[in-house]
Parts: structure tokens; sequence; C-alpha cells
């Protein structure tokens, strides 16, 4: 005798339910880190006053001038970055590695000062962006991270099949019962805030995703390309731009990151057959230079200069813009101060900028404080969606059971949903093969726990 078909209404629920266990904690945190780092802006001048902000001065020392500086104050230290002043009032910056520690030095651009200096990787900020990008532990926590995304997209499309209303009011449907108590109005409230949160948190879900390491690296590979010819004169590295981008600081804009590294003219090709392309780089070109290329460029402030770290580097001038029509990357040969690549916005393909412009939506930068409270209220719909979640689960499971919702055998199968649900396998193949297990799971362990369960009660 056949087994009866299991309806799609019932699958549904039981993925919403896995989907939520999983997905729950990594929502929390997400919701958390993204807020601290959402209010960056506001928060740094709040919290490093004394290193980001100089009295207004007339006459600013020269890049090299102020390099020398801190290398005379960190003779040990490798400088990695320079970020000019964002305008009259704020200091410039410098990256570098010491001691086996990576730091921001702020200097006072007008008198030379060093005005202090910060763990680049363990101040508030850096820990928030590590955290929520891969958990701070490398490749794995990415992996997580990715799934965790692809399992929400999972949680929202369920869900709304779940909420939708079948005909029934609006009352507990687009609007909570706030008369009501208890799981009631619990339950409202998760699916009144899911519903109208639904199509803002896919755009969240889908912009973190372009950063992941596995599904973000092979969509821009796809998606991301620009004309051969660009690099047709210039002799490029096996590195690509994403290596200039850290978990706790961003360099160059989604778009650059999986471009090649040009390298420095006929020098570093001479260098590099030679065996020595990751000698230590002795630029030919000053600091100050490359700074003054960056203003002929009409590079937008807030832009970095990332030094040659090797014999065969480029400068690179990069600004990730909130808005970014205003990106720009520039690599500059070493030797001769020739820009080897200048890439700004008219050059991205229409998905590069779209992705471009979600990515900025998504860390609330697009256009300015409205943006920031958008987020916001995105993540405090997510916090509020978590919990209530976790509240229905804990109010409606049997004591000392899971509560894993029924499988029903006595409704219809809704067959286009069986086929979203397997197109999201196939797009997002970590959330395929993580559905694959949940599924052998589901119809042999927990069945056959259920089955034995059902054996030994005092009722059976």
């Amino acid at each position: 005798m056949s087994q009866p078909k299991v309806s799609f209404y019932n699958l549904a629920w039981r993925w919403h339910f896995y989907a939520g266990l999983f997905v729950a904690p990594f929502m929390v945190m997400l919701a958390l880190t993204g807020t601290l780092y959402l209010f960056k802006p506001q928060l740094d001048p709040l919290m490093y006053g004394n290193l980001l902000n100089v009295p207004a001065g007339h006459h600013s020392l020269s890049a090299d001038d102020l390099l020398r500086r801190v290398q005379t104050a960190y003779p040990q230290g490798q400088v990695t970055q320079y970020l000019p002043p964002i305008n009259a009032e704020r200091s410039a910056q410098f990256v570098l590695k010491n001691l086996g520690s990576e730091l921001n030095v702020f200097v006072d651009p007008y008198h030379g000062d060093i005005l202090g200096e910060q763990d680049a990787t363990y101040n508030l900020q850096a820990i928030a962006r590590a955290i929520h990008g891969e958990l701070m532990i490398g490749t794995l926590g990415d992996r997580l991270i990715e799934m965790a995304a692809g399992w929400g997209i999972v949680l929202v499309v369920s869900g709304v099949y779940l909420w939708w209303p079948r005909g029934k009011g609006g009352a507990g449907i687009l609007w909570p019962r706030l008369n009501s108590r208890g799981r009631l109005l619990w339950r409202d409230l998760h699916a009144v805030t899911g519903f109208w949160g639904a199509a803002l948190l896919l755009v969240m879900l889908l912009s973190g995703m372009t950063w992941t390491g596995f599904w973000g690296k092979s969509y821009a590979q796809v998606w991301n390309q620009f004309p051969a010819a660009m690099w047709n004169n210039v002799p490029t590295s096996d590195e690509q731009a994403r290596s200039l981008n850290t978990a706790a600081r961003q360099t160059v804009p989604w778009a650059m990151e999986n471009t090649p590294m040009p390298m420095s003219g006929d020098h570093a090709e001479h260098m590099a057959h030679n065996g020595a392309s990751h000698a230590p780089a002795a630029p030919g070109i000053s600091l100050q230079s490359v700074q003054d290329i960056a203003e002929r460029g009409q590079v937008e402030p807030g832009y970095s200069i990332t030094l040659p770290t090797s014999a065969s580097g480029v400068f690179t001038i990069a600004v990730f813009a909130d808005d970014p029509r205003n990106d720009a990357t520039l690599h500059v040969d070493q030797y001769s101060g020739k820009v080897l690549a200048d890439v700004r916005w008219e050059h991205y393909g229409n998905v590069a900028r779209a992705t471009e412009v979600g990515v900025m939506l998504h860390e609330g930068k697009m256009f300015g404080v409205l943006n920031q409270i958008i987020v916001l209220l995105i993540c405090l719909m997510i916090l509020l969606s978590a919990v209530s979640g976790v509240v229905i689960w804990w109010k409606r499971r049997p004591q000392g059971k899971v509560g894993v919702p029924p499988l029903r055998h006595d409704l219809p199968t809704w067959k286009t949903g069986v086929l979203i649900m397997l197109a999201l396998a196939v797009l997002f193949p970590l959330v395929g093969a993580s559905l694959v297990v949940v599924w052998l799971l589901d119809r042999f362990l927990l069945a056959r726990v259920s089955r034995h369960t059902a054996s030994t009660s005092p009722s059976s």
C-alpha cells in the first residue's frame, strides 16, 4: 500500500520550524552586530574623538612628512595603508603592522603630532564587523553565516506561505490583536512583523549574501565582469583585489573584488622573472605624489591609499563610497607613477551596480540618516520575530519534547511551493545540501523516534 502524500503546507511548517531553530540565534547576532556597525559614523566621533578630531589649520604637512613621523614613532612597524583627512577638522590615519599587531595610528595633519593608536582588529566596530561577517573564526564562520542567511530566505518564503490569509480577515494577519494574551499575542506579533518585514529582510539577506566566501564569490565570478581589454596593456599578477579586504576592514568596492591586481612596470617584471617579486617594496614615487593623483582624479574624500608590499606591487587608491556612483579604484605603478587602472561606476555592469546599491542600502549608507533608521527598524523587526518565534515554540511544545510540527496527509500538495523550495536549494548550494540532510534526518531518524515514542506511550 502506497504512503499518502504529505501536504506542502505541512512541509512548509516543518521547514519553517527547522529553519527557525537554526537561524534564530544567527539572526539575533546579525541584528545586534549590524546595528552597532550601522551607527559607526555617529559612534566613532563620540568614542574616539581625541583621535579623529583636530582644530582646523592653515597649512597641512605632506603625506611623506606624516609618514616619516609615524615611522620614527614605530621603527619596527610596516605601514600598509594611509587614509588622508576627510575634511579640515579630521586627523590623518595610518594602518601599520607592528610587533604582530595591526594598528590604526592617528596623526595631526597640521603639526605632525601622533594623537594615539587603536588596535585595528579589536576595536568595537572592527569586532562587530568581523562577527557579522565570519564570527571571528575565518572560513568556517563565513560558511555558517552564509548557510544561516540562505536558511533565512527559506524562513521568509515558508513564513509568507504559512501567513497567507486564505480568506481570513485582517486581525492577526495585517495587524496584531493587541487585546489578546499569551501565545495568541506572540503568534500575531510573529506573523504580522514577519509579513511587513519580509520584503525588506529578503533585500538584507540577499545583499549580505554577495559578500560570502562561497555563494558570494561564485555570484561575483558570474556577474561581476569587466571588459578584458581594460587589462590588455597592464601586467597583472595572480592576486585579486579581494586580497585588500579583510573581515574587519573594507578597502575596495565589491565590484572590484575579483579583478586582477596589476604589477608595477618593467622593473617588477624583471624582478618577477628573477624570482624576486616578493622582495620588499622600494617605491620610486612619493606617497604625496599618489595623493596628488587621487586629488587630480577627483576621488571622493574618504579614500585610502594601500602601499605596495613587494617589488612588483602597486599603490591602490580606493574609495568604497556611501553613494556607489562615487566609487573609485586606481592602481598606480610604484616606480613611474603611471595609473595602470582607473575603474569607476561607469565601468560597472548593471548587476554590479545593483549589487553595490544593495550593499550600501544594507549598510545604511545610501541616503544618510533615513537609511540608517530604516535598517534599524529592520533589525528591530528581526529581533522581535526571532524572540516571538522562540516564545511560540516554547509555549506550544509538549513537555520534554522538541515539538516538531506533526506530519499530516489530509491536505493537498502544493506543487508550486515544492518547486520554489527546490529552486532555492539549487540557487543556494549550501542551503540545498543542508536541506537534504534535514530531510533525511526528518524522514528516517525523527520519524523512527516518533514511532518509538508512540509505541511506548501508555495510550498505545
